[in-house]
């Protein structure tokens, strides 16, 4: 559920007189996402998206991410673009909370996605790599190796509750990572979380990228490795070799990949495996049942990090040189 802060009619009116969109019509709860609360507002001048942000997103944030959005539309690449209020600003309070509003993205997110939607996702993701190399903002990845470290330390007293064997198992990838993790690929603006509910498709033609809230500079090829874990494996956890391929030759359609980031492909899909592990793993164990924030079972990313650990290079993957 995604709706941890109730908002009454009288306080979201108020709320839109800030704001030259009209009269509200009606107001609903979103029931998906994890972080923040999300209403689908009608007004007389159209449909919106209300965000109230919860406790887990830093408010000196959301400059960068909502001026993200405001420069990935002018770029040209389909996203929700932020409402200005009548004051020039796209940040204002309710329910005391910081709040925005962005415009109605039409579509709905692929629930088995095919390899027809993995290549326009790889195209979508190589154009916003692009059209985000000029934003003049930058926001460090707090979930990167020294991010995943401090989960980790939180989380590995109690990680053999979840599987057996599971501490040293961990133990060992971290020796690989921090030995061996690149520090020299091209970096630029990531998505970081380019899961399949952050995508929409009209039919088989996506109509836009949503949830920016984990966006931050970082290697781009980490949010390549990223989107195959995301999209690439089956519900039995294999990984789909079409789904692999036809997502990397829709991103290199775009934006080929270096010599450099092929070569670093497995050993970036094995961290980000890791970090979505343990942001799952951490959840699991510390936040109590019935808690704002939605558990999710770290076992599927512990498969899939026992899956990289096998790879010996990214032609396994579906890599192919454009």
């Amino acid at each position: 559920m995604a709706v941890y802060t109730d908002i009454t009619e009288a306080e979201l009116g108020a709320f839109l007189q800030g704001y030259a969109i009209g009269d509200l019509l009606s107001y609903k709860g979103i029931a998906e996402g994890t972080e923040n609360s999300n209403f689908i507002l009608h007004t007389t001048g159209g449909s919106y998206i209300l965000t109230l942000y919860e406790k887990r997103v830093e408010r000196g944030d959301l400059p960068f991410f909502l001026g993200l959005m405001e420069h990935l539309a002018q770029r040209g690449l389909s996203c929700p673009l932020p409402v200005r209020r009548r004051d020039g600003e796209v940040i204002g309070e309710l329910a005391g909370r910081a709040a925005a509003i962005i415009t109605f993205l039409e579509g709905m997110w692929p629930r088995r996605p095919t390899a027809a939607h993995c290549r326009e996702v790889g195209a979508a993701l190589a154009a916003m790599h692009v059209a985000g190399s000029d934003f003049a903002l930058t926001r460090p990845n707090a979930l990167s190796l020294p991010g995943w470290r401090t989960l980790w330390d939180a989380s590995r007293a109690r990680a053999d509750e979840v599987e057996p064997g599971l501490e040293a198992e961990v133990a060992g990838d971290f020796a690989d990572l921090e030995a061996g993790w690149p520090t020299d690929l091209p970096q630029g603006v990531i998505h970081a979380d380019l899961f399949p509910d952050n995508v929409f498709f009209l039919g088989n033609e996506l109509s836009g990228l949503i949830d920016f809230y984990f966006a931050c500079n970082d290697m781009l090829a980490y949010d390549v490795a990223t989107c195959l874990n995301a999209w690439c494996f089956e519900r039995d956890h294999a990984f789909n070799l079409t789904k692999g391929t036809a997502l990397l030759a829709g991103y290199q359609s775009v934006r080929p990949l270096s010599d450099a980031e092929i070569k670093a492909l497995p050993l970036l899909c094995r961290g980000s495996a890791l970090r979505f592990m343990l942001t799952r793993l951490y959840d699991w164990l510390t936040v109590a049942d019935g808690a704002m924030v939605q558990k999710r079972d770290p076992l599927e990313y512990i498969r899939k990090m026992r899956f990289h650990r096998q790879i010996a290079s990214a032609s396994e993957y579906g890599i192919a040189r454009p």
